[in-house]
């Protein structure tokens, strides 16, 4: 039996190690943020769309794998439409983009639609084609909206949007600083592109400014679900 000074020093330590963990925002957290109602709507992904996924991945990443494995960010997105209906439509077609014409088709894991209603369209266990340079490492969330400020002003889209994302940075471990704009694609640590004239590419949608402002709401979220939030933004210098 340790002596109660030994015992009371002990205390004293892991209490201020607890402390630092929590200011830090290393530790784990001991809740789990909870699932929220998620609409199971899958899109084709069969194994020929695999096959060119992990193609893609290959010249892409030099990753010989259509598997998500260990995501590492969040990537919110907006569907510059205005029904889900219509993104829905887009990602269900295997079809090479207009932009940068390759296959697979364009994805991504989850829709949220104007009234709050979450949609899954692919497995997490399955890399999606949405962001360049982070597909191999990314979950992608889809915003039915033409703009950002939209999302923005939607109780029921962002109510929804922030209960996603919490769920999934307490699935996957994901830092508050690792959850992303499109626009802000670049400056990602994770960002990793061998395709020379892809090195450059990204949206305009979810700029640093609006994403500032939902990285805000979702701070108070994760922080009332008990998520730890993880390490704050590291913006890195694109290699442009």
């Amino acid at each position: 039996m340790r002596p109660p000074r030994l015992r009371m020093i002990l205390a004293v330590a892991g209490a201020a190690l607890l402390a630092l963990a929590a200011s830090s925002g290393w530790a784990t957290s001991r809740a789990s943020a909870p699932r929220p109602h998620i609409v199971s709507r899958p899109i084709a992904f069969p194994a020929a769309r695999k096959l060119e996924m992990r193609a893609y991945a290959k010249r892409h990443y030099g990753l010989d794998t259509w598997r998500l494995r260990n995501p590492k960010v969040i990537v919110e997105h907006i569907t510059v439409s205005s029904t889900f209906g219509s993104a829905y439509a887009t990602f269900n077609a295997d079809v090479a983009d207009s932009e940068l014409h390759e296959l697979p088709g364009t994805c991504a894991h989850f829709v949220i639609d104007t009234d709050g209603t979450i949609y899954q369209l692919v497995p997490l266990q399955v890399m999606c084609r949405h962001t360049v340079g982070l597909n191999w490492t990314s979950i992608g969330i889809e915003h039915v909206a033409m703009t950002d400020a939209q999302v923005l002003a939607n109780p029921r889209q962002m109510a929804a949007s922030l209960a996603l994302t919490t769920w999934l940075m307490s699935r996957f471990h994901i830092g508050l600083g690792d959850v992303i704009g499109h626009n802000e694609s670049l400056t990602s640590r994770f960002h990793h592109e061998l395709y020379p004239a892809w090195r450059c590419q990204t949206h305009g949608d979810w700029v640093r400014a609006d994403m500032n402002v939902y990285r805000a709401r979702l701070r108070q979220a994760a922080r009332r679900a008990g998520v730890a939030l993880g390490s704050a933004v590291h913006v890195v210098k694109p290699s442009c």
